[in-house]
């Protein structure tokens, strides 16, 4: 029923683009979400030059669903809307892995890529300006039901709140489901918040998890 109703809505969402960069992009088995946060090992010497250079300056990657390929060896070809990540933890308990936290920021198109000598995918990308501040009538329903779920979890999110938020409370239940990562890939490319609540409360109104 949910990939039905995606599959509607992001026909008729297109995303606003401004600012064309160029960045590095680690296409992965998972999606990020903007305002979400991530713990990954790095160890080919590709993504460990490009973790050391986005440390030295300071600087974001992006992080995108594969379409098709592997995490490891030949690069996968990536989707072409994911999420800059910006490292806020490291540590290298074990030599020749880098274990990372990353925390989501602003969601991008790539328009075009290119690839290093040792196989780094270099992304053109225009960023997609972050979703309106909207009210609907399923913000509240869903955001008690978030509050709830993040206090029973202890979660680290309970530290930086915005319950009066549609985009930033519809983010943060997509990562709590059970989706597969086709959907949480169609809710990432929805840019109307109130669309992305609307489903969500249609789906945990059919599991029984709201009234």
């Amino acid at each position: 029923m949910i990939k039905s109703i995606l599959n509607a809505v992001s026909e008729t969402v297109r995303p606003r683009a401004i600012a064309p960069t160029q960045l590095p992009v680690f296409p992965l088995g998972s999606v990020l979400f903007p305002g979400g946060t991530l713990s990954l090992k790095i160890f080919e010497q590709r993504y460990m030059d490009m973790a050391k250079a986005c440390l030295k300056n300071s600087t974001p990657f992006g992080i995108a669903l594969i379409r098709s390929g592997e995490e490891v060896g030949t690069p996968a070809e990536p989707e072409a809307i994911g999420t800059l990540a910006k490292i806020v933890e490291w540590d290298m308990q074990e030599l020749g892995i880098l274990q990372v936290r990353l925390r989501g920021e602003s969601r991008f198109r790539l328009t075009a890529q290119s690839f290093t000598r040792s196989g780094l995918i270099i992304g053109e990308m225009t960023m997609i300006p972050d979703d309106l501040h909207v009210d609907c009538p399923e913000l509240p329903p869903c955001a008690a039901f978030l509050r709830k779920v993040l206090t029973q979890t202890a979660s680290e999110q309970m530290a930086a709140t915005r319950f009066d938020d549609a985009g930033w409370v519809s983010f943060r239940i997509t990562e709590l489901l059970p989706f597969n990562n086709t959907v949480k890939q169609k809710m990432l490319e929805l840019t109307d918040a109130r669309m992305r609540l609307e489903v969500l409360h249609r789906f945990l109104g059919d599991q029984g998890l709201i009234g």
